[in-house]
């Protein structure tokens, strides 16, 4: 097998033009689609699987718009090539709400007012959601340096930073009292 640029077998056995099959647990549910090898994961998601909540910005990592979860851990779509993902869960802002009724991440962020134009949200909730399963007791220094991988114009990020430690907090009471019943 010839070696690609990048040296990704994925990449060297299927030439450029040529379009694979690519399977995902979008969300929950098994999606197939077609892609080039070098298609990046937030294009596939996109354009071929229509989970448009993904949104991409820069293209290089930095703004943090495309953040997805794989494997249930916070990443940049635009940094991974759909052919990579093949046969992992892969999680998008779509899959947050419970049904019609949004996450209590998403509903912090609308009490709050943590969102504006709306376009770095969907990215920042992934990694919100993410980080909160992983640190349930953030403080404000925490969260800030948390989402210093983000870009946001808008809000300043403030809001979002009360969002998160709020959905912290009535967690830590919802688990205390669960806890207190229990005993």
């Amino acid at each position: 097998m010839k070696k690609s640029r990048g040296g990704d077998p994925l990449v060297a056995a299927h030439p450029l033009g040529e379009r694979r099959p690519v399977t995902l647990h979008l969300n929950g549910t098994i999606r197939t689609g077609d892609c080039e090898p070098r298609d990046l994961l937030s294009d596939f998601i996109r354009h071929e699987l229509g989970a448009t909540g993904t949104h991409v910005g820069c293209e290089h990592g930095v703004c943090g718009a495309c953040t997805v979860q794989v494997d249930g851990v916070a990443g940049r779509a635009c940094l991974m090539l759909a052919v990579q993902a093949d046969g992992r869960r892969i999680d998008t802002v779509e899959g947050l709400a419970q049904g019609n009724a949004l996450s209590d991440l998403q509903e912090a962020f609308r009490r709050h007012h943590a969102l504006q134009c709306g376009f770095c949200t969907a990215g920042i909730l992934m990694s919100c959601a993410d980080y909160l399963l992983r640190v349930p007791n953030p403080s404000e220094g925490d969260v800030r340096e948390m989402l210093s991988g983000h870009i946001c114009r808008c809000t300043g990020y403030t809001p979002i930073v009360q969002a998160v430690l709020d959905v912290a907090s009535k967690r830590r009471e919802q688990s205390h009292e669960l806890e207190v019943d229990n005993a």
